[in-house]
């Protein structure tokens, strides 16, 4: 005879099933197809154009390798400043070995297809540390929107600088620019949040995200651009291409509107491929070809490499987990 709790179980297992029948077969292939083009159309600029990129490439030193390195390291390392704020201000505060291990390691779910798993994988990692997955989800949309509009408000103003018709083909940008800051406010950010909780039928958090938590979070993002903006500067000097104030601040902007690019379209793991293409389309205008392919190619490398190196050193110096009776709401998603 069934028991009362063996046809709960067994419900579920039939709805989750009844769930995969009725996602769309086309799905995943159309995000390997729109995935494949964008990488296409990268691979093909490079190689169509590879007698003209390989004598740049091999003007690429190792010191300007490892600067522009080291100024990737550090800005990621301030996004993992900026996320730890958020967590902060939200009312769930983690020693920082043990933010580490759930920020680095999650953020490798960007390289699988689809923009969700480094929530999902973030979700799981906090449970370990009692944090609720209503706090993880929260933390983690928040820390997006403060990259994307950091993002925006660092490369909108700085358009004009990357010459050609930047501002003239990019201008709507400023629009999600004022979208993004108009959202971040504490009282609309928070209000968000709330109608989010109440929608997918979870408990209130803690305690709201105060202006001063935001500002934190959103400095550290700002920061971050800058150091990403060094990496693509120290490459494009070291490739003959001027080493100007206004130079790192058009690498600059033009790496963070390739990024936000790279963010928001929903198929390309790390953005591969659309952020390389829109660099290649903003920078066009204050850097050769050549260079500017070889700067994509080379700043994609080292991100995936110092994300893997993140994430490593962030297991070893973690703490092993204490699980004590674990938060109830955090047991389910």
């Amino acid at each position: 005879m069934a028991t009362p709790e063996g046809e709960l179980a067994e419900s579920a297992v039939v709805t989750r099933a009844e769930r995969r029948e009725r996602r769309p077969l086309w799905a995943p292939v159309l995000r390997t197809v729109v995935a494949a083009l964008f990488i296409g159309g990268v691979g093909y600029a490079v190689v169509s154009q590879w007698h003209m990129v390989r004598p740049v490439l091999g003007q690429l030193s190792l010191s300007a390798l490892l600067a522009a390195g080291f100024s990737v390291f550090v800005g990621i390392y301030a996004t993992f400043l900026a996320w730890l704020a958020i967590m902060g201000d939200l009312g769930f505060p983690l020693p920082h070995r043990d933010a580490m291990r759930v920020f680095f390691v999650s953020q490798l779910g960007k390289y699988v297809p689809g923009k969700l798993w480094p929530i999902l994988v973030q979700m799981r990692l906090g449970r370990a540390y009692q944090i609720p997955v209503r706090a993880s989800g929260a933390a983690a949309l928040v820390f997006l929107l403060m990259v994307v509009g950091s993002g925006l408000a660092v490369a909108v103003p700085l358009l004009p600088l990357l010459g050609g018709r930047a501002w003239g083909s990019y201008w709507w940008t400023s629009l999600f620019l004022v979208l993004a800051i108009v959202a971040a406010m504490p009282p609309v950010l928070n209000r968000l949040l709330r109608i989010g909780l109440r929608l997918t039928r979870r408990q209130p958090l803690p305690k709201p995200l105060s202006a001063r938590g935001v500002a934190v979070s959103a400095s550290w993002s700002v920061l971050a651009w800058f150091g990403y903006g060094g990496h693509v500067w120290i490459l494009a000097r070291d490739l003959g291409a001027g080493d100007s104030v206004g130079l790192y601040l058009a690498c600059t902007g033009g790496f963070a509107a390739a990024f936000c690019v790279g963010l928001l379209v929903p198929v390309a793991p790390a953005g591969t491929g659309a952020r390389e293409a829109a660099l290649i389309l903003l920078l066009g205008g204050v850097l050769t070809r050549p260079q500017v392919i070889v700067i994509a190619v080379i700043s994609r490398l080292m991100f995936t490499v110092l994300d893997v190196a993140w994430a490593g050193i962030a297991v070893l110096a973690a703490r092993p987990s204490r699980r004590s009776s674990p938060d109830p709401a955090a047991e389910s998603l």
